[in-house]
């Protein structure tokens, strides 16, 4: 047996091969000695050396990223692929059980319904039961229920509808269309950058959930005696037919109109308050800029045909405006002869200094810098004289008082200056002698009509103005202050007296904040006690100082609301409240209208203001998306929101539709 042996204490070539380990450099060799085993000492067990672990190569860090990128593609590409047969599946199912034919043979229908009898001051059908009274269980339980009739199918009308309980009315809804509209996005529809369909939702789909009626006619008269309200409504051969639809309970809420001003001309005029009006200017505008481009059109014509009039700096001017410059540098300089879009020009002419005059000065400000840097003609402190089909004539006033008349060559002009009665609403206000207002029906606190039988019939909406006068309830006011009879006021009473102001008319709260002051100001002969003609100048300068609820969506929509849960409520508890002997109803279930301002707000081109009343905030493509997301989330029902982010998505990929349609 024999061993290696050492050379110097190192090991030899063998001996590392032999443990596994290499070396970089070759070891001298030296030669071995043999020796026997009897002469060598023990063997020494070699020193153990650490082992060195051999690793595998690593992976490229490409192909690692790789392969992980097309792990989660292949996740995303399996959950997409399931997700599309998951919907197909649904929508495969839900046509199974919607294209089925349903039982709709020999469907009850009411004698009276197809017959009316005739009656009323006109003799007239009286249609007491309608078509669709009795065809199922449930519509005949509401067939006794009070009588509900909504006149409109506005922002108020809509409000109520979505506000009522089911099965505390008949409803039954009159209106000329048969759909509501979104109107703040009018000014976008009539440019296209949103479709029509995306502002409508029919009527009947909202007054299902309360297994309304609906009624297709305008209302046009109102017998409050016999509760009776006179409606036009066309036959199949196109003749207009009168009749009496009878009612509980009527809710006014048709709108209005926009206010002349005594200008003539306004026949060449467009208005924006409805579909057919945003459809109309559309295609007017489309119209004139397809002329404008024919070779044999001068530059003359071509200039007045490019030329957009806007009369009013109200919300509604300033955003069709707005858009009207946005689609000409969006989608006209990109299809038309370029010498169009040189041509255009965009006028805005506004009555008082400053556009968007009710909002906060410092969003005025701003939206004006932002038309001129535009180049939107802005023509403040100007009234228009006269509208001709080819042009407008304007006066100016200068800050020293000078008069001067100006024309604009045009094909066309938008008039939107303040409202005014329509003929259903102008004919109710000559019906009462207490109706003095000018622009809309006066309602009181509780939104009842002035002067109709108490709790018969509300107004809403833009046709109807809540009651500002104080004056008129003086002797009520005296009477219920006046704790000793003596005819004369003093302080105490009139503390009282002020508290009663403030529940029966709101609004003036903001007036009769410093009572000792106003009760100091007016007490002219110091004797510490108003008397009357003392007090009836105090209530008339307030009155005279309440600002009257803005015509706006926003105050309509509150209104019908509020309406809307007292008319549930009063349905709960007539019964009991009548028993009690108790007559106003209304006063008994709610306390007057409160109108909550939320905050303005209008889009004036690729940006957007917001009065929020202390605050003001006004940007451009972040205040823009803000602007777009309230009107979303306002919208009717989820349909219309869905279409209105396709409209909005199909507008910035592939830019406004220019079909003339």
């Amino acid at each position: 047996m024999f061993q290696l042996s050492r050379v110097r204490g190192k090991p030899s070539r063998l001996g590392l091969a032999s443990l596994g380990i290499g070396t970089r450099s070759p070891l001298p060799t030296r030669p071995f000695r043999l020796l026997s085993t009897d002469t060598l000492a023990p063997p020494k067990s070699p020193r153990p050396r650490p082992q060195i672990p051999i690793e595998p190569r690593p992976r490229s860090r490409l192909l690692s990223r790789i392969l992980l990128v097309a792990k989660y593609t292949g996740y995303a590409a399996l959950s997409s692929t399931f997700g599309i047969l998951l919907l197909g599946a649904g929508i495969f199912i839900h046509d199974a059980f919607t294209y089925t034919s349903k039982n709709i043979h020999r469907v009850p229908v009411l004698p009276l319904a197809l017959h009316p009898e005739q009656g009323g001051p006109k003799n007239l059908p009286i249609v007491r039961a309608l078509v669709d009274d009795v065809e199922d269980e449930e519509a005949k339980s509401l067939l006794n229920k009070p009588k509900l009739v909504v006149v409109g199918g506005g922002w108020g009308a809509v409000s109520v509808l979505q506000t009522l309980s089911l099965g505390d009315y008949h409803v039954t809804v009159v209106s000329p269309e048969t759909f509501t509209t979104f109107t703040p996005l009018l000014p976008s529809a009539a440019v296209g950058t949103v479709q029509v369909r995306t502002l409508v939702e029919p009527l009947r789909k909202i007054i299902a959930r309360l297994r309304g009626h609906f009624v297709d006619a305008k209302a046009v008269d109102l017998v409050m005696s016999e509760r009776l309200l006179e409606l036009e409504t066309v036959t199949s051969t196109g003749e207009s037919q009168r009749i009496y639809l009878p009612y509980d309970k009527l809710i006014i809420a048709c709108g209005s109109t926009s206010s002349t001003h005594g200008v003539p001309g306004l026949q060449h005029c467009f208005q924006l308050k409805t579909i057919s009006d945003a459809q109309a200017i559309r295609r007017r505008i489309l119209d004139n800029f397809e002329t404008a481009s024919l070779p044999t059109t001068t530059p003359e014509e071509r200039k007045r045909l490019l030329s957009f009039v806007v009369c009013g700096g109200g919300p509604t001017g300033v955003e069709t405006a707005a858009e009207i410059y946005d689609f000409c540098q969006e989608d006209i300089a990109n299809y038309y002869p370029k010498i169009c879009r040189e041509e255009v020009s965009i006028h805005v002419i506004q009555s008082r200094e400053h556009i968007l005059n009710t909002y906060s000065e410092a969003i005025s400000r701003y939206a004006e810098e932002k038309f001129r840097r535009d180049r939107v003609d802005l023509v403040t402190s100007a009234r228009v004289g006269s509208v001709h089909p080819d042009h407008v004539v304007y006066t100016v006033r200068s800050p020293d008082g000078t008069i001067t008349t100006h024309e604009i060559p045009t094909n066309f002009v938008l008039w939107s200056t303040g409202i005014a009665m329509n003929p259903f609403t102008r004919r109710v206000s000559n019906l009462l002698p207490n109706q003095v207002h000018k622009k809309a029906i006066e309602v009181d606190a509780h939104l009842r009509v002035k002067g109709a039988p108490l709790g018969d019939v509300y107004a809403i909406g833009d046709c109807a103005t809540v009651e500002t006068s104080i004056v008129s309830y003086l002797l009520e006011l005296v009477d219920e202050a006046d704790k000793n009879k003596d005819g004369r006021i003093d302080f105490d009473e009139f503390d009282f007296m002020v508290a009663r102001i403030k529940h029966r008319i709101p609004m003036a709260e903001s007036q009769l904040q410093k009572v000792r002051t106003l009760f100091d100001l007016y007490d002219s002969d110091a004797d510490n006690t108003l008397s009357l003609n003392e007090l009836c100048k105090l209530l008339q300068e307030i009155g005279n100082k309440i600002t009257a609820l803005p015509a706006t969506a926003q105050v309509a929509s509150q209104q019908g609301k509020y309406l809307g849960k007292k008319l549930s409520q009063l349905a709960k508890k007539r019964e009991v409240l009548e028993a009690n002997g108790i007559h106003d109803l209304d006063e008994a279930i709610s306390g007057p209208f409160r109108y909550t301002h939320l905050g303005s707000l209008a889009y004036i081109g690729n940006a957007a203001v917001f009065d929020l009343g202390s605050l003001s905030f006004m940007g451009g493509l972040a205040a823009m998306y803000a602007w777009r997301s309230i009107y979303w989330s306002e919208q009717v029902s989820a349909r219309t929101r869905f279409l209105l982010m396709i409209d909005w998505i199909i507008r910035g990929v592939w830019g406004r539709d220019l079909s003339r349609l």
